[in-house]
């Protein structure tokens, strides 16, 4: 990923133009990034099970995999090899599918399997190019269908006039229910140079929308910074991840060196991910204390705490929305509850719970969730959300419609920064 600057004296809000207020709120997932995870170090030593039906280290009394499960998945691999006429299915594929079955049984959408490639290509999305169409993808939580929940700047989905909240009903023809999402993403991700056509339900759209999209390859900042006047710094974080933190140091660097009065960071959109990425941000910002915790299935709490040497000196204002999720609604709520900042705009996701991706040695890897975080106030933000100190919603119709894309929450966080200055 590169920073990059934004150009025409436009924020990084008007090039993007990915806020629409007024549709159902969907799991906050980047682009196979997925909410708040950090990468497990162990890795799982793996080892089929034998005619005993016994796994390593477990027996059948402590265990699902025993011999009579192994004796009905013979017997059904048999009646898709005798039966089964649509394509032929390989052994590959069938024990893609049983992993995936076992994530599906979990009833967590958080929860997931990836094979080895894809695996790789989540790895890969973590460096920032990826071929593609420069949308971050969400899952709905009303509708199952895959959301966009932003647009990267400068990218085919730009071009194509995609919008932040619309729905993907099918991907080159092929319906997407059902899907997972990393599933429903594999079909939007291909070739560079190839095209892609996605039917998209908008709101105040009559019909179905036929988008085609040309894929190339991306590469999506996480930051974006600029004065929005003498004394009025801007820095959008798009996502945290582990480049993030570089980024922001940078833009936040700078905005110091313009001898900024006051700071706006928009976290509008933004759907999480790392949790040392957004601790590491938050520390240079925030006074002496608890940034976040976390307890898990065993009750056992870990603390990320900050010592306060980089407290911010200059009043503050966080502009958030539904799509603001996971880790970002840590950054919020941390500014909340220690009172260094007010926080703009509409009510937050709230995804208040942690994944761990968990290697295994034939390269694929299981996504789980395995724990809980709290605000430094000790809030349980899941299903609820943080709400902003001052509401204001998105006016998507003026936003889209007219020529130098008016941001309304924008501007009512510049007035309240304004106000804080005493101006």
């Amino acid at each position: 990923m590169e920073y990059k600057n934004i150009d025409n004296g436009k924020t990084g809000m008007e090039r993007k133009g990915f806020f629409l207020s007024g549709m159902v709120v969907g799991l906050a997932v980047a682009l196979l990034i997925t909410g708040l995870v950090y990468l497990g170090t162990r890795l799982q030593r793996l080892q089929r099970a034998g005619d005993s039906g016994v796994v390593e280290n477990m027996t059948e009394e402590d265990s699902v995999v025993d011999s009579r499960l192994i004796e009905k998945i013979q017997d059904l691999e048999d009646t898709i090899d005798d039966y089964f006429y649509l394509r032929d299915v390989s052994e590959e594929e069938l024990a893609d599918g049983i992993y995936r079955g076992m994530m599906w049984a979990l009833e967590d959408p958080y929860s997931e399997y990836y094979t080895a490639a894809e695996l790789n290509d989540l790895m890969s999305e973590t460096e920032g190019v990826y071929y593609g169409i420069g949308a971050h993808v969400s899952t709905d939580a009303d509708t199952g269908l895959p959301k966009i929940s932003s647009v990267i700047p400068g990218t085919p989905a730009e071009e194509a006039k995609l919008r932040a909240n619309d729905l993907i009903y099918e991907v080159d023809g092929e319906s997407v229910y059902g899907l997972s999402l990393t599933e429903a993403v594999a079909l939007i991700k291909g070739e560079e140079g190839t095209q892609v056509v996605l039917t998209i339900l908008r709101e105040g759209a009559s019909d179905y929308l036929q988008v085609p999209v040309t894929r190339r390859q991306v590469e999506s900042p996480t930051v974006e910074f600029e004065m929005l006047d003498d004394k009025t710094a801007y820095i959008q974080i798009i996502e945290f991840s582990e480049v993030t933190i570089d980024q922001f140091t940078e833009a936040l660097a700078m905005a110091k060196g313009s001898d900024m009065e006051g700071l706006i960071i928009d976290l509008r959109a933004n759907p999480g991910g790392s949790l040392h990425s957004v601790v590491e941000i938050a520390r240079m910002m925030l006074p002496e204390g608890m940034i976040v915790y976390t307890e898990n299935k065993s009750g056992d709490r870990k603390e990320y705490t900050c010592d306060g040497k980089k407290q911010l000196d200059v009043p503050l204002v966080v502009l958030i929305d539904m799509n603001s999720a996971s880790a970002a609604e840590i950054l919020a709520g941390a500014v909340q509850d220690h009172g260094i900042g007010t926080l703009v705009g509409t009510t937050t996701f709230g995804k208040g719970i942690v994944q761990q991706i968990i290697p295994f040695t034939d390269g694929s890897a299981v996504k789980l969730t395995i724990s809980s975080y709290f605000t430094p106030n000790g809030r349980d933000i899941h299903g609820v959300g943080i709400e902003p100190d001052i509401t204001i919603e998105f006016d998507g119709e003026t936003y889209y419609n007219t020529e130098d894309h008016y941001d309304n929450q924008l501007e009512k966080a510049k007035e309240v920064l304004n106000e804080m200055l005493g101006q």
